[in-house]
């Protein structure tokens, strides 16, 4: 099944039927869609979180629903009862006085992922990647916030292994987050604003600037060998950048979903593309299965 967010409900392609109408979309985690920054819905059942920011992403871990907020927040929610409690150990995560925004606005938790081995990886905009090992809740700093980082996603199956969308290109570590390695030779741009992983394939969104000039989206390999711009059923550019949470692949299934809309559909990994639909609200956030 396919499901995309939009600013008005979320779809479900191919029969187009939408649920939470006049809601947006904000994170599909699993079985949980957030929407409109304050209500998570699991079927039929909804909770609205007391949280006092703007949440931002949901993850589901083990026992929990972790989220990120606005004003760099991050609460752990029972999923049962709905009761909520705030990470102080993030709270106090070191370099935290030196995030911020381009906007003079306060730092967010844009994205947070979980390896298979249980580490944490947190984004902030701006604050870089900040880390917390299994079962510990000392968190730690692993990359330079100017790196200015829009999703990080951990490997399902391989522990370590993550990849991060930044403004300096896709960035890449292997030992959970103690280094990182950023490649942008074979991209058109360093711009990456989205990032997705399936078995030994990754797809990354790609543009020359923040404001999407010359959007792509390329796919490579786990050793990022080289990176092959996905263009067979693509646009030439998308009109903006394809943002956070809207590439999505698992198995050969990979979607891509624009403002304007249109769902891009493959089967083959990224290498040949189709549009599934086109008429949809703006999309913010596209999910396979």
């Amino acid at each position: 099944m396919i499901r995309v967010g939009t600013v008005d409900g979320l779809w479900s392609l191919p029969k187009r039927s939408v649920q939470f109408p006049g809601e947006r979309v904000d994170a599909i985690a699993d079985e949980w869609v957030l929407t409109d920054g304050v209500r998570l819905h699991r079927g039929r059942k909804t909770l609205e979180p007391s949280v006092p920011e703007h949440i931002n992403w949901a993850l589901p871990v083990t026992d929990a629903i972790l989220l990120g907020t606005a004003e760099a927040g991050l609460y752990r929610m029972n999923p049962a009862t709905g009761r909520v409690t705030r990470d102080a150990g993030f709270d106090a995560a070191p370099g935290r006085d030196e995030w911020y925004t381009p906007w003079d606005g306060p730092p967010d938790v844009r994205t947070i992922d979980r390896g298979p081995d249980g580490t944490m990886y947190v984004n902030v905009h701006v604050g870089g990647i900040v880390r917390a090992m299994s079962d510990d809740s000392t968190w730690s700093d692993t990359m330079d916030i100017d790196a200015d980082v829009h999703q990080v996603k951990a490997h399902p199956t391989v522990p370590g292994l993550a990849f991060a969308a930044t403004a300096q290109g896709l960035a890449v570590t292997r030992d959970g987050a103690n280094t990182w390695e950023f490649h942008t030779d074979g991209l058109h741009g360093d711009y990456c604003r989205a990032v997705a992983i399936s078995g030994k394939r990754v797809l990354v969104s790609v543009a020359t600037s923040f404001a999407g000039g010359r959007a792509a989206v390329y796919r490579t390999d786990l050793e990022v060998s080289g990176f092959t711009r996905c263009s067979n059923g693509l646009p030439k550019w998308f009109s903006t950048n394809v943002n956070t949470g809207c590439v999505a692949i698992d198995g050969e299934t990979a979607l891509i979903g624009d403002e304007n809309g249109t769902v891009y559909q493959s089967v083959d990994g990224g290498d040949t593309w189709s549009v599934a639909t086109d008429d949809l609200p703006e999309i913010t956030f596209v999910a396979v299965g």
